[in-house]
C-alpha cells in the first residue's frame, strides 16, 4: 500500500504528469511530501484535471516532449531523480487508427528515450514504465492473461505500448545487468475515476452526456473490459515503485487489475452510471446502443493479477459499484463549481484506510 513516510523528500520524476492518471499519483506524492517534478506535454484535454487542481502550483512541471531527448537529458540532470515513472503516451486506440507514425513516435521512441536518461542518470534507484492491458496478444478467452504470456497488441496504440514493453526489456538486459537500478513494467486494465475528460472513453462521454441531458451513445455496449478506479492502479504503481527501490528482486513485470467480478460489459458500466447518477442528481439520462462498426477493438480482455497479490499481498480496494459512486460524487462536485481537489483529497484518504 502507499506509504507516505517512504515518499516524504524522495525527489521523483513522472512524465506524462499532466494527464488524469498522472494528476491523481501527483496529488498522492505532493500530499506525501515528495519532490515531485513532472515532464509532459500540455494538458490533454480542456477542460483538464490538471488545471482544475491548480497542480502546477504545487509542484515543479515542465513542458516537454518525451521525443526530445536533449531536453529530457537536461531535465534529469537538473533534478536527479530517485524514482521515475514513465506514463507520457499516445493512450487512445482510435487516435492511433488516424495517427499512427506520431502513436508509434511517441510510445515507442518516447520509451527509447527516457530509458536512454535512466541507463546514464547516477540518482535513479526505481524505474517504472505503465503500459496497458492491451500489451497481450488477445485471443478473446475468458481466463486472465498472466504477465509471461505474448506480448502484440493488434492496433497501433496497443502494439506501440507492447514494443514499449519491449524496449524496456532490452534495455534492462542489454545496459542493467550489474546495475543498482530496479525496472518494472506495469500493465493496467480500465481505468475509471473523476477528472477524466478523454474522448472515446466510455465514463467521459457519459459525464458529457449528463452535463449536457442528452442520452448517451455507447458504440460498442457487448464488449468487456476490466473496470477499476484510477487509485487502484496508481496505488499499486508507488507500491511497485517503492518495493523495488528497496529491494531490486521485486522488478519485473506486474498486471494490475480488478477482480473477476469487476471484468463487466460497457452496457452493464453504462447503465451503472446512469442508475447512480438519476437517483444523486434528481435527472433522468438513458444511454442508446450505436454500434457504428468502427476500428477493431478487442471484445473480451482480462488480467490475472495473481502474481501482485502473491508478491505483495495486493488486492482491490474498490469494486466497480463503488468506483462508480465516486466518480458521480466527484462530477457532481465539479458541476457545481466546488472545490475538486478537495473532494479528490477526501476519496484519496477513503481509499487508502479502506480494507
Amino acid at each position: 500500500m502507499f506509504d507516505r513516510d517512504f515518499f516524504s523528500g524522495k525527489k521523483v520524476l513522472i512524465t506524462g504528469h499532466t494527464g488524469f492518471k498522472g494528476t491523481w499519483m501527483c496529488e498522492l506524492l505532493v500530499d506525501a511530501g515528495a519532490e515531485v517534478t513532472g515532464y509532459a506535454l500540455k494538458p490533454p484535454t480542456k477542460p483538464s484535471l490538471f488545471e482544475l487542481c491548480h497542480m502546477s502550483e504545487r509542484m515543479r512541471s515542465i513542458e516537454g516532449d518525451v521525443r526530445d531527448l536533449e531536453h529530457l537529458k537536461r531535465v534529469f540532470e537538473e533534478t536527479q531523480p530517485e524514482i521515475v515513472i514513465h506514463m507520457a503516451a499516445q493512450p487512445l486506440v482510435r487516435e492511433s487508427y488516424q495517427n499512427p507514425v506520431y502513436t508509434y513516435d511517441v510510445n515507442v521512441m518516447g520509451t527509447v528515450n527516457v530509458m536512454e536518461c535512466v541507463r546514464f542518470s547516477k540518482s535513479v534507484k526505481s524505474f517504472l514504465n505503465v503500459t496497458t492491458d492491451k500489451v497481450y496478444l488477445n485471443k478473446e478467452r475468458e481466463q486472465g492473461y498472466r504477465e509471461e504470456e505474448e506480448l502484440n497488441g493488434y492496433d497501433p496504440y496497443s502494439n506501440s505500448k507492447s514494443c514499449s514493453e519491449l524496449v524496456t526489456s532490452s534495455y534492462k538486459n542489454s545496459f542493467f545487468g550489474e546495475s543498482d537500478v530496479a525496472i518494472s513494467t506495469v500493465r493496467a486494465g480500465n481505468v475509471i475515476g473523476g477528472g477524466d475528460f478523454a474522448t472515446d472513453r466510455i465514463v467521459p462521454d457519459c459525464l458529457r452526456a449528463a452535463e449536457k441531458r442528452q442520452n448517451i451513445i455507447v458504440r460498442n455496449p457487448r464488449s468487456v473490459r476490466p473496470y477499476q478506479h484510477v487509485l487502484e492502479p496508481v496505488v499499486a504503481y508507488l507500491m511497485i515503485a517503492q518495493k523495488q527501490y528497496e529491494d531490486k528482486s521485486f522488478s519485473g513485470s506486474y498486471n494490475v487489475g480488478p477482480d473477476e467480478s469487476d471484468c463487466r460489459t460497457t452496457e452493464e458500466v453504462v447503465t451503472m452510471f446512469c442508475e447512480k447518477w438519476n437517483t444523486s442528481a434528481s435527472d433522468e439520462i438513458r444511454w442508446e446502443d450505436k454500434y457504428d462498426g468502427g476500428p477493431h477493438e478487442a471484445n473480451f480482455l482480462k488480467l490475472d493479477c495473481s502474481k501482485l497479490k502473491e508478491t505483495f499481498g495486493w488486492k482491490p480496494r474498490w469494486n466497480v459499484e463503488i468506483a462508480m459512486d465516486k466518480i458521480v460524487e466527484w462530477s457532481l462536485c465539479y458541476l457545481r463549481g466546488e472545490n475538486v481537489s478537495t473532494c479528490m483529497k477526501a476519496q484519496i484518504e477513503d481509499f487508502l484506510s479502506s480494507r
